[in-house]
């Protein structure tokens, strides 16, 4: 009597559906959901909040995969897991978007009050900010979407300006009067982390500078001509032999006629160029450490969108770049220009607008960073001792270099949106830092005077760096500035594991270091996994510009969620840029089909309650062994946050041991049915496996668990429990993978003799180790359609040969043996063999390696090299005696 199983699956997988039903399942059963529970390990992330002007791109697909894997396992670990997602405010680059929004419905910025321009943006970002959290729901983020937090919600922009008043008060911060990084299309300064350094191509310009009540001229090099008319003085080397006479002299400005000192200073490299420079303290920061030495006064010729102002007399209102083309043109006019010469030179561009920076004098608000890291020596300590482990590790040592040579970080920025900095002016320039205006009122009266009222007061108008806000991030998120002894706080704090990009590594991850231990005394995280940058095939750095960056969505509807997940990890180990190929996702998917096909395979089966499975044991012992010992293998690599990894090696064992071995080894004949314990067992392995494929493929792993038999929602695989890892049988495996060789080896032998791969064949085997092949001979027999197996002492002629370790494997064949080809394929073993053997000896005479090394390793590398020395006897022997 046989049974049939239940309904068997659809012919084909239907992600669509299939995605949406499950995404919509979870949040309905609130899997994502989190609270502090003290009978359970919290486990927390917090997203590395994108842009909320951000669209999903394929680094966010990286990162949040990533995540997503990380926090599913912990889930189904049985800990409190805890993804928190935001949104950054992201200053500059909303701000553009909303001037932009308002150019088209033709309102200019400057025609507007701060209060209206701030109504625009919030209504910008009720319409489209957070668009890239929703997308992030089609990848399958399973994040706490109750905890959705964003930069510039009221706790956090209290928690902003609660932090700046407390460093303010402590002296570490102070305004000054200093060159910075200026962004003419945004308006607005940058920190040295906000640009970009990119090498382009320029020209270098050689220009003639008159000496007065002289016939002679010098020559100086620039690649910014344009800036000739803030020149305010030409400095040489006072050892340069050249120059010696130019002292107390005076040369003139090129085209403007103006007379400028020619001063001597040792920081111009005499061998460099002509050895002259000019220098304009307006707009370089080398010549504004020359001008302060010196005491030159300062001509700032731009306006703060780049253009020429009044001050440079030529060019007026014309863009910076217009006016560099037109100033080389006058000069070549005025037979001022010597030469011009084509270069490379690096250029430092904003990274929110990729406008060319340009230095620019102005008061800003600075962290005295030596200061504060004087006062907090954890942020390098941590990382250095690895309390906070950072994975690669090779970027310790560049987390080292940027906190050793760290320099105050200008955290003033001239826009409207983002936190406007808690500072109130008096008419006389004084000033008083508080929380609000009415507090502003009060420590103004009770420090200058109680005559003082409201009218006496102006805020600053600037608003803090982006970066300001997202460095609390770790602690914000659980209002722990609002209220530091919270219940979130104290359970989800310090966070695990932080998963972000190199690139940022400064710009953030340092500063929530520094936060943490600067505002809670302690780390804000355990471990930071940092991923590569996304590339294209060739190499390049996805962009729009480039045209090689493809829609993840589209991926999405074409290749499925679980399809791309795996794709991405596929080729990401930590660290190293990714070379994306859409081809990966294909695999992914074929992926996702395999998984798909081996359980409708399972399901197709009858079930008999009276034959007897006894023959498929050792293929289900063998296959726990594996599993077991597989699982040992991933969770290394998880401990390792070697992801690509792990998932590498869940694919070997689902789509080769599982689906092309084990089910081909207990699979019944056509039309007969399966014994009971066999199905159950296999059943149990596939749920076994749907459990360690489910964080990296969530879709079909939940889809296809609810397949095998109807559950409740408390029996979902999204909260079933991790597999634990057992002992795995080490000589079972070891003894399925000689089978398996025996196998593939006998159907090379038919494919190279054309030979049906179902024809039947005899095998005879010469080997001391009976024993072995006795035990599995019913998956060599099964797999490699051999009909009868037999020992022998001897050597069977007019057979096919193979030889693995020092056994000798014959399969007679009835037509003629090519004795020149059986020659030439026993040489080419034999040198393969004595490769493998010199490479094996190499290690192991490798004294670093024996050091090193595990015992268990040393051991298996021995047993490797014996192994190949009585291979390599036993193919020498063979050659010698074939006829």
């Amino acid at each position: 009597m046989s049974e049939k199983t239940s309904p068997t699956l659809e012919k084909k997988y239907n992600p669509q559906i299939c995605e949406d039903k499950w995404y919509q399942y979870w949040l309905n059963n609130k899997f994502f959901s989190s609270t502090p529970n003290p009978n359970k390990e919290p486990y927390t992330i917090v997203i590395p909040p994108p842009n909320v002007t951000g669209v999903l791109h394929m680094g966010h697909m990286l990162n949040n995969t990533i995540q997503d894997i990380l926090i599913r396992k912990a889930r189904m670990q049985g800990k409190e897991a805890c993804w928190v997602p935001g949104t950054d405010h992201a200053s500059i680059a909303t701000e553009a978007k909303v001037v932009a929004m308002l150019k088209d419905k033709g309102i200019d910025k400057k025609s507007i009050s701060r209060e209206e321009f701030l109504k625009y943006a919030w209504e910008w970002k009720e319409k489209y900010g957070g668009i890239i959290l929703e997308q992030l729901k089609k990848l399958g983020a399973s994040c706490d979407w109750d905890r959705t937090r964003f930069t510039m919600e009221p706790n956090m922009s209290e928690a902003v300006i609660k932090v700046f008043i407390d460093l303010h008060r402590q002296g570490l911060v102070y305004k000054g009067f200093r060159m910075v990084n200026w962004d003419p299309s945004g308006k607005t300064a940058l920190s040295d982390e906000e640009v970009i350094h990119k090498e382009i191509k320029s020209k270098l310009y050689y220009l003639k500078y008159k000496i007065v009540e002289s016939d002679e001229y010098i020559t100086v090099a620039t690649t910014r001509p344009e800036t000739i008319y803030g020149d305010t003085a030409l400095c040489v080397n006072p050892e340069d032999e050249r120059y010696i006479h130019l002292k107390n002299k005076q040369v003139i400005i090129p085209i403007i006629d103006r007379a400028i000192p020619v001063i001597f200073d040792e920081y111009v490299d005499k061998d460099f160029g002509t050895g002259a420079l000019k220098v304009t303290p307006a707009h370089d920061i080398n010549d504004y450490q020359l001008g302060q030495k010196h005491q030159l006064p300062i001509i700032d010729i731009f306006t703060e969108d780049g253009k020429m102002n009044e001050k440079a007399i030529y060019f007026v209102g014309e863009d910076r770049f217009v006016a560099r083309k037109k100033t080389a043109k006058l000069l070549e006019e005025k037979e001022l220009l010597v030469k011009v010469e084509e270069i490379t030179n690096n250029v430092g561009f904003s990274e929110r607008t990729d406008a060319v920076v340009e230095p620019r004098i102005s008061a800003q608000w600075f962290i005295d960073m030596k200061k504060f890291m004087s006062n907090n020596p954890e942020v390098l300590e941590a990382v250095m001792n690895d309390e906070i482990a950072i994975y690669p590790a090779k970027f310790k040592n560049t987390y080292r270099h940027w906190i050793e040579n760290i320099k105050d970080w200008c955290i003033s920025r001239q826009l409207w949106w983002g936190q406007q900095i808690p500072v109130w002016y008096l008419n006389d320039g004084n000033y008083v830092v508080a929380h609000n205006a009415k507090e502003a009122l009060l420590l103004a009266q009770e420090k200058f005077g109680a005559t003082i009222t409201e009218n006496d007061l102006t805020q600053d108008e600037d608003v803090l760096d982006t970066w300001f806000s997202s460095w609390l991030w770790p602690i914000s998120v659980f209002d722990g500035f609002a209220n530091p002894n919270n219940e979130d706080i104290k359970y989800y704090y310090p966070t695990n594991d932080l998963v972000t990009a190199p690139e940022i590594l400064f710009f953030w991850v340092a500063r929530m270091i520094m936060a943490g231990y600067e505002f809670k005394k302690e780390k804000p995280f355990k471990n930071v996994y940092l991923t590569g940058i996304v590339r294209d095939k060739q190499g390049r750095k996805m962009s729009k510009s480039l045209g090689n960056s493809p829609d993840p969505l589209d991926l999405i509807t074409k290749y499925s969620a679980d399809g791309v997940r795996v794709g991405m990890l596929l080729s990401s180990p930590a660290g190293n840029d990714l070379l994306f190929d859409e081809k990966l996702c294909e695999q992914g998917r074929n992926f996702t089909n395999k998984i798909w096909n081996a359980l409708r395979l399972i399901k197709g089966w009858d079930i008999s309650e009276t034959i007897d499975g006894k023959h498929n044991q050792i293929a289900i012992d063998w296959f726990e062994s594996k599993y077991n010992f597989t699982l040992l293998e991933i969770e290394n690599h998880f401990s390792k946050y070697k992801l690509s990894e792990a998932l590498h090696t869940l694919y070997k064992l689902v789509w080769d041991d599982f689906c092309a071995w084990y089910l081909e080894m207990i699979k019944p004949a056509y039309g007969l049915p399966i014994d009971r314990n066999t199905y159950d067992k296999t059943v149990s392995l596939f749920e076994q496996i749907l459990k360690l494929v489910h964080p990296f493929m969530p879709f079909i792993s939940e889809e296809l668990w609810h397949e095998i038999k109807p559950r409740v929602s408390s029996e979902s695989l999204i909260i079933s429990e991790w597999p634990r890892t057992n002992a795995s049988n080490e000589k079972i495996i070891e003894q399925m993978n000689l089978s398996l060789d025996v196998v593939a080896n006998i159907r090379t032998i038919k494919a190279n003799n054309k030979l049906a791969k179902h024809e039947l064949v005899t095998l005879y085997i010469k080997t001391k180790e009976e024993k072995t092949y006795q035990l599995f001979e019913p998956v060599i027999k099964r797999l490699a359609n051999v009909d009868s197996l037999f020992f022998t002492n001897t050597t069977i002629d007019n057979a096919q040969k193979f030889v693995i370790n020092s056994d000798e494997f014959f399969i007679p064949v009835t037509i003629e043996i090519n004795v020149e080809q059986e020659k030439e394929n026993l040489l080419k073993e034999i040198a393969y063999t004595r490769g493998f053997l010199e490479s094996v000896e190499s290690k192991l005479g490798n004294e670093k390696f024996i050091k090193s090394a595990p015992p268990k390793v040393i051991e298996i590398e021995q047993k490797k090299k014996s192994d190949a020395l009585s291979k390599l006897k036993t193919l020498e022997d063979s050659f010698k005696n074939i006829k």
